[in-house]
This record gives structure tokens, sequence and C-alpha cells, in this order.
């Protein structure tokens, strides 16, 4: 009689693997290492004939070191053969080699552990956490008195939301805001994998990074996304805050099969501790997918459907010049307002003049906009939609 399972894995069922000796040292950013690895067994390209024997690779270096030309490592392949979109990224695992195995790091404090229970687990400091000097700080923290908190889906918007919060200060003759970006975990955990972030922490557009749920590797780490709301408040002193996952947005074409539901839960945390939430909206001119043109379904769905707290919904007015200096046409907006106009019987519409100057500030950015491969000419009113949101968040700083 047989009383257990009756089908024996003789093979990972959901990783692809591969060992590989590392030909190139490439760019490096804080947390991250790009490589260049020739494979010791080729990997059947999904949509060609010719199989890829040599791959770019990320290593994240607080985890698994920073390796060497020559050193063979064990790598998870598993995005490159289905063709997903990591980035291009074979990830670096682990070296293959015992000798080559990263020091124990130095004994220190911190317990919370991040990509909990998975073979790269990491146990960071947290900053709510009782070894943490700002324990006693946050322990009773409740309140963000009013703090302006830019809630977005996709990883995108971040920079753009930054951009028109400086605009704004810009016009008003004050000095930039200090912005902290409360990463969720919705897309890449590490927050590492983000060169956006390291630009934008490089050039003083972000004061602070902070890394929460099982997103890490921030200037500080948070168990939740109400306690990192905290941090940023009472530990960064942050004039406002955007939330957004890291890069990696998952949507499966459902309703409610995609990572930026998280959003309207950022909303709700935000007004639970008297925060100020500004909704931004995912707008696209360019998307060929009926769901995500001008407003799209994901922001309906987040802050119409999940978003219980009422939020200011900002709805960019784009003027003559600047719809003469883009593909931005009368249509679109008719679109986009109207669709916004659903969410207003549980929201603020707060309508914000796109100008000239939102363009321009968008193209003195520091780092590369782009969204879903599309640039700031090819789609201009996917940013433009964040920027004024930031531009709206900027003005309640009082």
């Amino acid at each position: 009689m047989t009383t257990g399972p009756t089908h024996r894995r003789t093979a990972a069922d959901h990783v692809t693997w591969r060992t590989g000796t590392v030909t190139a040292r490439n760019r490096s950013w804080p947390g991250a290492r790009e490589l260049t690895v020739r494979l010791g067994e080729p990997l059947p390209a999904p949509d060609s004939a010719t199989a890829v024997d040599e791959v770019r690779a990320l290593a994240y270096t607080t985890l698994v070191g920073d390796p060497d030309v020559g050193d063979r490592l064990a790598l998870n392949v598993s995005a490159l053969a289905r063709g997903l979109g990591t980035g291009g990224y074979a990830l670096v695992v682990a070296p293959a080699d015992p000798a080559a195995v990263p020091a124990d790091p130095p004994p220190g404090p911190g317990h919370l552990v991040k990509a909990r229970y998975t073979p790269l687990q990491a146990l960071v400091l947290g900053v709510d956490e009782q070894e943490s000097e700002h324990h006693a700080v946050l322990q009773d923290a409740d309140d963000l008195a009013g703090l302006p908190v830019v809630v977005a889906d996709l990883h995108s918007a971040v920079p753009a939301i930054v951009a028109g919060a400086r605009l704004a200060a810009e016009v008003a003759g004050t000095a930039p805001p200090r912005v902290a970006y409360l990463m969720t975990d919705g897309g890449a955990l590490p927050a590492a994998f983000s060169r956006t972030v390291a630009a934008l922490r490089e050039n003083d557009w972000l004061t602070s990074t902070i890394t929460v749920g099982q997103a890490f590797g921030g200037d500080h780490e948070a168990v939740s996304v109400h306690s990192g709301l905290l941090a940023a408040r009472h530990v960064v002193r942050a004039d406002l805050v955007v939330v957004a996952q890291g890069p990696g947005n998952l949507g499966t074409g459902t309703r409610w099969g995609f990572s930026g539901v998280t959003a309207g839960e950022a909303v709700n945390a935000a007004a639970t501790l008297g925060g100020r939430a500004v909704a931004s909206l995912r707008v696209s001119g360019a998307d060929q997918r009926e769901r995500h043109l001008g407003v799209s379904h994901h922001s309906l769905t987040a802050y119409g459907r999940v978003a219980l707290a009422p939020a200011d919904v900002v709805v960019p007015r784009p003027d003559e010049q600047l719809q003469d200096r883009t593909a931005w046409g009368a249509d679109l907006t008719r679109r986009v307002r109207e669709q916004a106009a659903t969410l207003g019987a549980r929201h603020r519409l707060v309508d914000v003049p796109a100008t000239a100057e939102t363009l321009d500030v968008l193209r003195r950015c520091p780092v590369r906009l782009s969204t879903m491969g599309r640039g700031l000419d090819a789609d201009p009113a996917a940013f433009v939609a964040a920027a004024v949101a930031g531009q709206h968040a900027r003005t309640l700083l009082t």
C-alpha cells in the first residue's frame, strides 16, 4: 500500500542551472557587479536556432562576493532560458569553486531575515528592530503628521516623480525636497538591481532608500510598509516619500494578477498613519495593449478597488506647448480624463498642468527614463503623469 507521494523529483523543477567561468568584470554600482561569463554548457536560445555560450551575469556583491576573471560560478539562468524580461542577466548563485567562497561577515547586530528561506536569504539590521539605534524612536511611532506619500505602480515612475517634486521646489524658490524612496517587494527584491536608484542616490535626488517586506539592500531596512513610512518620517526626516515596487513588474493580463495591486495597499497604509496619500497614475499613449492605453487598468484597480482610504489622484492637464512638443494629442487627454473620473467617487481628483517645463525637467533627469522599453520621446505621457504627481506632492509641504 502506497502511503507517500508517488512522484520523486530527479531534477530541479523550477530552476535552469549552468556553471560558467568569468571572462570579464564590467561596470559596478553599490551592491552589484556585471560580469561576462562563458557557460560550461550552451543555453538554447528561446527564439533562435543558435545556442548561447556567453552571457551577461549579475552578482550581488553583498551576497556572493565580487567575482574575479577566471572564477567559476554557479548560475541561475531560468529567465534567460524562457526569454523573460530580467534585464538580460544570468544571476550568480554562488562560487562553483569552494576555495572562492566569500569569508564570513564580521559579527554585528541585525536579525531581520529577508528573502526568507531561500538559498540566498540575507540577515540585515532593521531600522525598527531592537538592536537598531532607531528602535526607541520607532517603538511607539504612529503618526506621519501629514507627510506626502506618492504611490506609483511601476519602478520607472520613481525618477519622474522626483523630477516633478524638484521642479515644484524650483518654481517656489526653495531647496529641493528631501525624498525617501520606499521600495516594496512586488518586483526585484535586491535594491542593488536598480541602477536608477544608485544614480539617483549618487546625484542627491534621493536622500535615502528604505527596503520593506522581502526587499533588501536599502540605506534602511524595515519589516513593513507601515514601519518603513514611519522610518522615512522619524529617522530620515524626509519631506516626501515615493512608494513603488522595485524593477520587474509582474502581470498576467488578468484584473487582479499583477504585483502593482499593492499600490492600493500603500495608499491605505499612508492614510492609516496620518500621511497625505498622492496617487500617481500609470498612463501611456503608446502601449498597444488596450488595458494599458490611457490610464492603465492597474491604476484603476489598485486605486479604485484596493485603496479604501481617499487619496489625491493627480490628473495631468497638458498645455498646448507640451502637446506641440510631443505626441500627446487631444484624444489621449480626453481618454485619460474620462478614465480618471471613475476614481472620483472615492478620491480627490487634482488637475495639475503639464507644461514644457515639466518636459524639460524630465530631460534633465540623471538617469535614463524608460518604461516597458519606451523612453521619454516614445511615451511622454508615462513620465509626465508621474512628474505632475511629484509636483503636487511638493505643494503639500507646509
